[in-house]
């Protein structure tokens, strides 16, 4: 880590932690102070971002794929070398002025004379400024030069037609190298290669020419010992055989093979090329038997034995031989083991296609000393063509390392309101809502095995165009709710380039979206469960209507044979007893329910609150926690980033990340004439309950009380005054029947012994 300096810098908090600002040209210069452990990230690929992968192949210096803060940190230094202001680079313009060259150091000076070149070259010798246009074609802009520095001539390059021609060859024959303006050539390497092959299959062949005992049927000799080789072990194994009879006589029959393999074989469809027959000797086992030439061989292997004859036996050992001894057969293979040893020696090269005369010319011109006379040629102008290569450097640069710097020192593009990150690779519509925090993913299993410790819900999409390009993608849904997020469900995909993809749902990381998603959670998993039981219990009723269909039908047709039907009375009873309990039930419910609401009217909203926190307060702790530690680190890291920071995704900044339909502010929705009518039972609920609050209310505050009182001004207003109003005949003698079964049940209760 770097030593703390004196150098003041500037932070802005996002995403619950500190990011540091860049505002001045000395905020660039000191980078290498910065505390390492506050910077966003510490690695990042260089493949797969929307971002110029030219620039980052050219900031990743050691080429292992992934860039890191050293070479963040030199990229920086490197423009600062060769710039005369860094916050240029804050302008990301693709133009370089040459008066912001820096001609005070060397390096400078080339830069700016390369860029001067390359100007004049393209025909704009009196422009002031460079752009990545004039440079990024660096085929087009090598097109027309005979050496480029890069050391790999061309045809072009050379100008003797021996060597040329000898050019031609080594492509070939080795193959080309691509020179920077793309045409193929060759470099001192494969030059050197190709007369290394030349010298060693040369060297080779000069044996054969000076040992007379390589080649003793000359060009012939090939076919000989092809046909020697080929029939070699069998032989080998027949005069083995006839030596082991000759030890032990009783071993014959065995050697010949015995008589119950020939009847295995005899009930088959019969050709030389069996298998079984091509295991046989090669012709039939005696003791001191010479091998034969015409008759008696193993028919598996008679067109072998016959070429052996005509191409080594009779021009080595004479012509007429009909059969040979096993001396023979020793004098022959030691006729044909020095051109066997020769040419199992033969180098691995690709010259030999060239044949030989070819090969003895090339090496005897001086083909070689002209082509390695164009390469050192084009190496001399090494140099200067490099300073055309770092022209394309610093206007790649200045163009792109403060966007890479926003990506990876601080997440500020992704905080941004206007700006979009340089690993969100586009937008993904489904279920009537865009996100934007899609990246792109290589293996979607791998990929989410770490993603899933972000606590984001990501759905994971496989991607389509009509051209037959495929694209993985990782989305994060950060608002809405997931009723409706499954595999299997389409959407489109917007690249960054405004391309279209065909989109579908393949993996799903379940996580919570929303605390208003975890407050209705119990009540939707409620419906759907009774829906599922209703479905399953349907079922079931269906089932039983099948079945007691079916007996009905066979008793139709039995109805002669059937009993008379008794009536169970055990199922009566019971029937009677579930009545019972059912009604007993419904009375003990609506007790308690008539008890609450006799309650004060703070305390039945209090009763009401809590029922709902217990029902749905366990989920919402839950969504709320998750939501508190939603990261985007683990899945950038899934992708091999080195995510430094925890980069919170919290409830603001999430909504932000997911847009969710709604009609435009001011617009006027339309009446839909298929819609479903509304059903009137929620509508009576709410009558149903804000009657009975306002209820308890006016009876918790005795309004209900006062206006039942003899006298009051409710009952004035009716003209009814309960007081004054005489009994009928009728309603005096219930009144009496009453009080005197009150009076007697009173006279039977047993006398209450008084508390000591």
């Amino acid at each position: 880590m770097a030593a703390a300096s004196g150098h003041i810098w500037q932070f802005s908090r996002s995403g619950g932690f500190d990011q540091v600002r860049f505002e001045t040209a000395q905020d660039f210069a000191r980078l290498e102070e910065l505390d390492l452990k506050l910077w966003a990230a510490l690695a990042c690929p260089v493949k797969g971002l929307e971002f110029d992968e030219q620039t980052l192949a050219l900031i990743d210096e050691d080429h292992d794929g992934r860039v890191r803060v050293p070479e963040i940190i030199a990229a920086v230094q490197w423009c600062e070398e060769h710039l005369k202001d860094l916050m240029l680079l804050k302008a990301g313009a693709d133009v370089v002025q040459l008066s912001h060259i820096n001609e005070t150091t060397a390096s400078g000076q080339a830069i700016l004379a390369s860029a001067r070149q390359i100007l004049k070259g393209l025909g704009k010798g009196d422009a002031t400024a460079i752009s990545l246009a004039d440079v990024e074609d660096t085929a087009a802009l090598f097109a027309g030069t005979k050496y480029n520095g890069d050391g790999v001539v061309t045809a072009e390059s050379v100008t003797d037609e021996a060597a040329r021609k000898v050019l031609g060859d080594v492509l070939a024959c080795l193959g080309p190298v691509a020179d920077r303006s793309g045409r193929p050539g060759l470099d001192a390497g494969k030059l050197g290669a190709f007369y290394d092959e030349c010298a060693a299959f040369a060297a080779w062949s000069a044996r054969a020419a000076s040992d007379a005992a390589i080649l003793p049927l000359g060009e012939a000799t090939a076919a000989a010992c092809d046909a020697w080789e080929a029939v070699r072990a069998k032989v080998d194994d027949f005069f083995a055989r006839c030596r082991l009879a000759a030890f032990d006589g009783r071993a014959l029959a065995a050697l010949n093979r015995r008589e119950e393999e020939f009847l295995a074989i005899a009930a088959q469809d019969l050709s030389i090329t069996v298998q079984e027959i091509t295991g046989f000797p090669v012709a039939r086992i005696e003791v001191a038997r010479p091998l034969p030439l015409v008759d008696g061989i193993n028919p598996a292997w008679s067109a072998a034995i016959g070429t052996l004859r005509t191409a080594a036996v009779e021009p080595l050992l004479g012509k007429g031989k009909t059969a040979i001894s096993v001396e023979e057969w020793t004098a022959l293979g030691g006729k044909l083991a020095a051109f066997a040893a020769w040419r199992g020696s033969r180098p691995a090269t690709s010259v030999e296609s060239l044949g030989l005369a070819r090969v003895s010319e090339i090496l005897a011109g001086k083909a070689k000393a002209a082509i390695l006379e164009a390469i050192a040629a084009d190496r001399a102008v090494e140099q200067e063509f490099h300073s055309i290569a770092q022209v394309e450097r610093l206007v790649r640069y200045q163009r792109d390392l403060y966007q890479l710097l926003c990506n990876f020192v601080n997440f500020a593009d992704f905080y941004s309101p206007t700006k979009a990150a340089i690993f969100q690779v586009g937008r993904l519509f489904l279920d009537a809502r865009e996100c934007e925090l899609v990246v792109r993913v290589d293996d979607a299993a791998k990929h989410a095995a770490l993603a899933g410790l972000s606590k984001a819900y990501l759905a994971y999409c496989d991607c389509t165009r009509p051209s037959g390009e495929k694209l993985s993608i990782a989305a994060a849904f950060t608002d809405g709710d997931s009723d409706y997020l499954m595999v299997g469900r389409n959407g489109v995909f917007y690249d960054r380039k405004g391309r279209d993809w065909d989109a579908t749902i393949t993996r799903v990381v379940e996580n919570p979206i929303s605390v208003r998603q975890a407050f209705w959670s119990p009540y939707k998993k409620l419906v759907r469960m009774i829906e599922e039981l209703a479905a399953k219990r349907a079922a079931e009723k269906d089932a039983e209507a099948d079945a007691k269909l079916a007996s009905t039908a066979s008793g139709t047709v039995n109805v002669d044979k059937a009993p008379p039907r008794k009536i169970d009375v055990g199922t009566v009873a019971a029937i009677s007893v579930a009545i019972a309990g059912i009604g007993a039930l419904a009375t003990t419910v609506i007790g308690s329910l008539a008890g609450v609401f006799t309650l004060p009217f703070w305390q039945l909203c209090l009763v009401f609150g809590g029922i709902l926190l217990v029902i749905s307060g366990p989920s919402m702790i839950i969504a709320w926690l998750k939501l508190r530690q939603r990261n985007l680190g683990p899945i950038l890291d899934a992708n091999g980033w080195a995510v430094n920071g925890r980069v919170k995704l919290n409830v603001s900044f999430g909504a932000s990340l997911t847009s969710v339909a709604k009609l435009p502010e001011g617009s006027v929705p339309g009446v839909d004439p298929y819609g479903d009518k509304p059903s009137p039972w929620p509508r009576l609920i709410k009558i149903v309950v804000v009657v009975w609050f306002l209820l308890s209310f006016a009876n918790s505050q005795g309004w209900i009380w006062s206006l039942t009182q003899p006298g009051s001004a409710f009952q004035e207003a009716v003209g009814v005054t309960l007081g004054d109003r005489k009994l009928s005949a009728e309603e005096e003698a219930a009144v009496q029947a009453r009080l005197d079964a009150e009076a007697a049940a009173a006279a039977a209760e047993p006398p209450v012994a008084p508390a000591r």
